[in-house]
């Protein structure tokens, strides 16, 4: 199975800048798997789609600012950091540009507060970095760091908590579950009015969801892994759900990551924590879900193969034309599709 295969052409000024106020108003596509028909509404009509005894699964994720600068001791520069996976109490994973300066043992400066080290080099810039600080880490990062946008989003965000989900709780993420991004607390409460369960799930998004495919044959592509765990009272919820043959429908690949990667042949979950280097594309026998609520991806995205494994390639690309031919908008901050 090849990269290409899951290609196909967006122009670029349909790649959204900045997130639509409010969130819910957003577009929304929305695919039945069983009928090939597809339906244009907004994100608020999903509560229509929704029914009694569905379990919508969510990354209660929280993004840090997790791009920060720096510079090696006595060197008029600038050293860009991503912050990907923190590994202990004082040591990250991270991504550097330009990563030649970093070698092991460099010292770096970020503020009077934060500097650290180099200890070990990874490949494709991949650093970690031993830090020192003078106070909290994560208030510290609150001062000098940058949400991690990313890099196709060219125009500054003026409201951080955008890139943020209304239910975010846990920090640790390089990039925002942005599927999420579309609900608002009144929305949820419309939805838990209706019925429908919520399970909370953890997933800390990092290189594993962006990183391009770079090897055209997707079989020797490296999944980075990353943090995902899933706590017993939301295992039960799942797991009921599953029992009674009721709808585990997920929002954002990263909850889809999450539980097919704790579940079992028959599609119970375990409550458990663990580094997660699944990668789901055509073929792959969903254990889980059963309903999917998600952006639009970049071609040739391992989140791109994953939706093609829940509702097959040539309708995917199929849907993706439509939607471009529709103008919907796409990426972090663009519509949403939900696949039943």
């Amino acid at each position: 199975m090849n990269k290409s295969d899951f290609y196909y052409d967006l122009p670029q000024e349909l790649i959204a800048q900045t997130p639509i106020y409010p969130r819910d108003n957003s577009r929304m596509l929305v695919y039945d798997r069983m009928t090939n028909k597809i339906a244009h509404k907004h994100f608020y009509d999903i509560v229509e789609y929704l029914k009694e005894g569905d379990v919508l699964v969510i990354n209660n994720t929280k993004v840090i600012p997790a791009r920060i600068f720096c510079h090696r001791e006595g060197k008029d520069e600038v050293i860009e950091v991503l912050l990907l996976k923190r590994i202990d109490y004082n040591h990250y994973e991270c991504i550097t540009k330009p990563a030649k300066k970093l070698k092991i043992d460099t010292k770096v400066i970020f503020s009077e507060k934060l500097s650290a080290i180099v200890k070990e080099i990874g490949e494709q810039g991949i650093r970690v970095l031993e830090f020192t600080f003078d106070g909290v880490l994560e208030d510290i990062l609150n001062d000098i760091g940058t949400m991690p946008l990313p890099p196709y989003i060219k125009e500054k965000l003026q409201d951080q908590s955008r890139y943020q989900t209304v239910y975010c709780k846990e920090l640790g993420s390089s990039a925002a579950p942005t599927a999420g991004l579309h609900f608002t607390q009144e929305l949820l409460e419309k939805i838990k009015e209706k019925g429908v369960q919520i399970a909370q799930v953890l997933l800390h998004v990092g290189l594993g969801t962006f990183r391009p495919v770079k090897e055209e044959d997707i079989l020797k592509h490296n999944m980075h892994s990353e943090y995902c765990e899933i706590d017993k009272a939301n295992a039960e919820i799942i797991n009921n759900a599953v029992k009674d043959g009721r709808r585990v429908i997920c929002v954002g690949t990263t909850s889809v990551r999450t539980v097919e990667s704790l579940a079992d042949e028959n599609g119970f979950v375990k409550a458990d924590k663990m580094d997660t280097n699944i990668f789901i594309y055509p073929g792959y026998k969903f254990k889980v879900v059963k309903g999917l609520i998600t952006n639009f991806h970049l071609p040739e995205s391992t989140l791109i193969m994953l939706v093609s494994a829940f509702m097959g390639r040539e309708n995917t690309l199929n849907m993706y034309n439509e939607a471009v031919k529709e103008k919907y908008r796409f990426f972090s901050f663009g519509d949403a599709t939900y696949i039943i």
